[in-house]
């Protein structure tokens, strides 16, 4: 396990270097997305209205955002799970070239597979409590509020060593997460058979 402090936009090589478990923090610019600014894009065919030229840094999150005396101010930010957008996954890696995603959990196999082709990476954050983030952001601007509402909008965040974020899947599109599953499950069988519980054991059901 190593730590990293990267800057947004992330090189190619910031990111090839990286390895599952790795600690990372970012600084710099990132954009915020949700299910309905996906659809939006990809489904209903609209463009998103900005360059991802220079923040190729995606955040799966919808934060609480309110204006104070004309301007923003984050009140709430925690990203939530990425495995909800799969769907959207390797079309967001192709189209907006982005070189990271940062959610909650994980995201699925078509996703990881385009990581792999195309050098992205995939990061969780880990033991941060919900209000740990909001002094390392900053609101820059916020795109397609009315559209979506505040919570769905592409809101513009500039980091300042945001993190910490563990990567789940890497260049080489390992999973973190899977590779959890099959130890877990070996731990599993070897306490079964401690313990004299067939493999087929089922939990009682209560009703």
């Amino acid at each position: 396990m190593t730590e990293y402090h990267l800057q947004v936009p992330l090189k190619d090589e910031d990111i090839k270097s990286l390895r599952l478990g790795d600690i990372i923090y970012f600084s710099g610019t990132a954009w915020t997305c949700r299910s309905k600014l996906q659809r939006y894009i990809f489904d209903e065919g609209h463009e998103l209205p900005f360059s991802t030229e220079d923040k190729n840094l995606l955040i799966h999150v919808g934060p609480v955002v309110i204006d104070e005396n004309g301007k923003w101010k984050l009140v709430s930010f925690m990203p939530t799970s990425s495995i909800r957008f799969e769907k959207w996954g390797e079309k967001s890696i192709r189209k907006f070239g982005l070189k990271a995603i940062v959610g909650k959990t994980t995201m699925g196999e078509n996703t990881a597979r385009a990581m792999k082709e195309l050098g992205c990476i995939h990061a969780t954050p880990i033991g941060v409590p919900v209000q740990a983030f909001l002094d390392r952001i900053t609101v820059k601007d916020v795109y397609l509020f009315d559209e979506l509402g505040s919570i769905e909008a592409a809101w513009i965040l500039e980091l300042k060593d945001l993190g910490p974020f563990l990567v789940d899947i890497d260049t080489t599109g390992r999973n973190h997460f899977d590779r959890l599953d099959s130890v877990i499950d070996e731990n599993r069988k070897k306490v079964y058979e401690k313990l004299g519980i067939p493999e087929d054991f089922e939990y009682t059901k209560l009703y």
